[in-house]
């Protein structure tokens, strides 16, 4: 069967997250979508029964606008796969990426898949607004609720525990670096920064040598704010804080962001190492690394599968890292990552194969050897990484075992990767912002981008009325 996807998202910029826009500038031609015949072998291992259930079609955003066409060859086998084990229902894939100018307009339009995936920091308040369905019971019908990471589960879950969207995936903000342009600018790749100072000093160095930015920001599309948030975050300040009374207020003046403001300003106007483009997101600055035009920005530790998927990175240039946190008790790397939910525009039987999607799709390779191995072997057989770090969504024990299972097929360079592997899991992770998170980085764009823009730009006077705007959401009801 052919399957065409219905593009509810025109080609935007890819953010990622934790996802988190997509990226604007694809020449690749959209790949097809269309499902190989499933084996013998896949279709005798179905385990329900087809004659006990009525046929049903979903939709699922799970492929990228401006993925190429292997990664649509690896959906398609794992799509055959799952139509193999569920012959009665038939998935149709379609091009989505969540993006914050865009979501809105959408879930009021009805116009997204039947699964679609948001970043943590939309799960709270689509659940608030019952905007996507309660998954519960059928979640808990499954054997592996109770191994669920509790603090990554709690994205997905209302107040009194219900669940509505599940988690896929998360992680740890980081350093990427280019080792190309390292090596070019006379750096040692396998000794990246380790403190915000030696971040400082490559930067210039790489600027200097190479003629590329040192480093680069992402500044628009609510980027800004959730970057300024990560620095902020490493150096031991808050956005916000919640009184024993429940009451928000917003922390956004605060010395950690100031200085996290003035770093970026020195980095741009001090050592002129931010090159010229200065209204990133994050689609746009992922093109720009992978293209050898960036040194080193702050992003998410799975930016690798993206920029293979959508910008053409070579291996040899990718580095990754860990944020330099200070050594105030309270730094610490910014979280995120991907909940999977379910549209409420769908039948009750659409629901149950939704949830078997997600089942099937998201969470049998985190949990069985049989469902990592061919989750492996269908994204290698397309030339796909395997292997990207993660944090994990499950208990630490069952994602160092599941990397076992995968072993034979990763092919992501870990060599590259082993400053941020070996030392993520020692690292304090905090969580977003709880309350109105994408209202506040909206609110914050503007800051990073007079900061980089204007070379008298008063930080204080920014970050107050930044902070008076924030708070005036925040009492909203």
């Amino acid at each position: 069967m052919t399957r065409t996807p219905r593009h509810s998202f025109a080609r935007l910029a890819l953010v990622g997250l934790m996802a988190t826009a997509l990226f604007s500038a694809c020449s690749a031609a959209a790949p097809s979508i269309s499902s190989a015949p499933a084996s013998q072998a896949a279709a005798s291992a179905a385990a329900p029964s087809e004659a006990a259930h009525k046929p049903v079609t979903i939709t699922v955003g799970v492929l990228r606008p401006g993925a190429t066409q292997e990664a649509a060859d690896a959906l398609n086998l794992q799509v055959s796969q799952f139509e193999a084990k569920y012959p009665w229902i038939t998935v149709n894939p379609e091009e989505y990426n969540w993006t914050a100018p865009t979501f809105t307009a959408a879930l009021a339009a009805g116009t997204l898949p039947d699964v679609f995936t948001i970043p943590f920091t939309d799960g709270k308040g689509l659940i608030a607004q019952h905007q996507i369905v309660n998954l519960d019971s059928r979640m808990r019908a499954l054997p592996y609720v109770d191994k669920f990471n509790k603090n990554v589960l709690v994205n997905g879950q209302d107040a009194d525990g219900k669940i509505w969207a599940v988690p896929t995936q998360a992680y740890g903000m980081s350093l990427t670096y280019n080792r190309t342009l390292f090596t070019q600018a006379g750096l040692d790749p396998d000794k990246p920064p380790t403190t915000w100072d030696e971040v400082k000093a490559a930067a210039k160095t790489i600027a200097e040598k190479t003629g590329q930015a040192g480093f680069a920001e992402m500044a628009t599309e609510n980027t800004g704010g959730w970057q300024l948030t990560t620095a902020t975050y490493a150096r031991g300040g808050r956005m916000e804080s919640v009184g024993s009374d429940g009451k928000v207020t917003s922390t956004v003046n605060n010395p950690a962001t100031k200085d996290a403001l003035q770093y970026l300003h020195d980095l741009r106007w001090g050592d002129n190492s931010m090159g010229s483009t200065f209204d990133y997101a994050w689609g746009s600055i992922n093109q720009a690394f992978a293209a050898g035009q960036i040194g080193i920005f702050t992003g998410g530790s799975d930016l690798y599968t993206a920029m293979v998927q959508n910008n053409g990175l070579k291996a040899a240039d990718y580095g990754v890292t860990t944020i330099p946190l200070a050594s105030d008790p309270n730094a610490g790397v910014l979280g995120g990552g991907t909940l999977a939910a379910v549209n409420v525009n769908t039948t009750e039987e659409q629901r149950d194969a939704a949830v078997d999607f997600i089942d099937f799709y998201y969470m049998n390779k985190l949990l069985t050897q049989e469902g990592a191995v061919a989750d492996a072997q269908a994204l290698k057989a397309n030339n796909q990484p395997v292997g990207v770090p993660a944090l994990p969504i499950f208990d630490k024990a069952t994602y160092d075992e599941s990397q076992t299972w995968i072993k034979d097929y990763i092919n992501v360079p870990t060599a590259q990767m082993t400053s941020f592997t070996s030392k993520i899991f020692d690292q304090p992770i905090v969580t977003e912002p709880t309350a109105h998170t994408q209202d506040l980085y909206a609110a914050l764009d503007p800051v990073v981008q007079a900061v980089l823009t204007d070379k008298n730009a008063n930080i204080d006077t920014l970050l107050t009325a930044a902070d008076k705007q924030i708070q005036t959401i925040l009492d909203k009801p």
